[in-house]
């Protein structure tokens, strides 16, 4: 039978870099996957704050 190894595909979690900077009350996060093979640095996306009603960047946080 073949050794299970690491998979590639992790779990990550993203937060949104604008709601830090503005000092407001609560986070924005996401949680999503990505593979570390391919992205091997961390992710930015561009997703939707319910906070702040608007499209911000988001960060991978470790």
């Amino acid at each position: 039978m073949a050794k299970k190894g690491k998979g590639n595909r992790i779990q990550v979690i993203l937060e949104c870099t604008e709601h830090k900077e503005s000092g407001m009350a609560g986070t924005s996060r996401y949680v999503t996957t990505k593979n570390r093979k391919n992205t091997p640095e961390r992710m930015e996306l561009k997703k939707y704050n319910p906070i702040l009603r608007r499209m911000t960047v988001h960060k991978e946080i470790k």
